[in-house]
């Protein structure tokens, strides 16, 4: 399976793009910047004076990248009329050069969640509308059946970090959601609400948080919604990467590592079981397949650290990702030469 590349100026482009969202981001520090250390990590606040209340906001985790543009704040919000020019020219580039931008449904959502701050306080884009993504990520052209949307939309998110970050979105995700017509879907056993459905389509929004054993439902307070637990997603939004959707002049949210998608993949597959689900079973193996053979060229080292990451995880991640390789010998022997 051989992958198409975009041009090296579309390349150039999504990257710039990245890069010019990133500053826009750090140019919104209002106060001074505070770092709080939770279990061995830094995260960094804007914390500002709101009449004669402190407040605090979270910016991310203190990473040499964010520090860095903290530092260059004023600059940047000096800069802010010219760069949303430089982010709409490039968009426009994008569009020409092919890359495949979201539909309007999707996009409105997308964006009404990231000024929320889904993004920013720990929620993670995955499933087919994040894998569509990785062709700006990769360079690579995916062509339209690759990235035919099964309707559903989902964001991930730890618990633990979620509790930990002691701030919350400026709208819940439940609010926007009935705004733009999605109607709630009640759990069966609890109603616990953590999924909603587009009332004029098949579209359906879903929030889901790691588990280690027991698949209940969870609170994530920082997003103002429960998320559904399921095995193996800690793997997957370990790590995440920001990422442009084409929408408008770009919207910014993060996305699994691609290595960590192609992976985990391999393991859904083999869960799936029934009817419905095996036609889902074909497009993972599908995707991962595809994202297998272009890292396998272009990150090979990230690919193997991935695959042995996930082996190395116990005797039930190793036969599943056996029982979906067995499916595709020729990814088996790409991963096989890594080791």
């Amino acid at each position: 399976m051989s992958a198409v590349s975009h041009s090296r100026a579309a390349q150039v482009a999504y990257q710039d793009l990245l890069r010019l969202h990133l500053d826009e981001v750090a140019s919104d520090l209002i106060g001074s910047v505070e770092e709080r250390c939770r279990n061995g990590r830094i995260y960094l606040y804007d914390k500002f004076r709101l009449g004669t209340e402190m407040k605090s906001r979270y910016l991310g985790e203190g990473s040499p990248e964010l520090r860095a543009r903290l530092a260059r704040s004023a600059e940047l919000k000096a800069q802010g009329g010219e760069r949303r020019k430089t982010m709409a020219r490039l968009a426009r580039v994008l569009r020409a050069e092919g890359l495949i931008g979201t539909d309007r449904d999707t996009g409105s959502l997308l964006l009404a969640f990231a000024r929320a701050g889904v993004f920013r306080l720990g929620g993670t884009l995955v499933g087919t509308a994040a894998y569509a993504l990785y062709q700006g990520e990769l360079g690579v052209r995916f062509d339209s059946e690759e990235l035919a949307q099964t309707g559903d939309i989902d964001f991930a998110s730890f618990e633990r970090l979620s509790v930990a970050l002691g701030d919350h979105v400026e709208e819940s995700p439940g609010e926007i959601l009935q705004a733009l017509k999605f109607d709630p879907v009640p759990g069966v056993q609890d109603r616990q609400i953590w999924k909603w459905r587009q009332n004029r389509g098949e579209a359906m929004v879903e929030f889901l948080t790691p588990a280690f054993g027991d698949e209940g439902v969870k609170p994530l307070p920082a997003l103002k919604v429960s998320a559904q637990g399921l095995n193996y997603l800690n793997f997957l939004i370990a790590e995440p990467i920001p990422a442009i959707v084409l929408y408008r002049s770009g919207v910014l949210v993060r996305i699994p590592r691609p290595e960590r998608f192609a992976i985990h993949k391999l393991i859904v597959a083999d869960r799936r079981q029934g009817g419905r689900d095996q036609a889902k079973a074909r497009k993972d193996r599908g995707q991962a397949a595809f994202l297998i053979s272009v890292l396998a060229e272009d990150r090979p080292d990230d690919l193997a650290e991935a695959f042995a990451d996930a082996r190395s995880r116990g005797p039930r991640w190793r036969e599943r990702l056996e029982a979906s390789l067995a499916r595709m010998p020729e990814s088996a022997e790409v991963l096989r030469g890594l080791m």
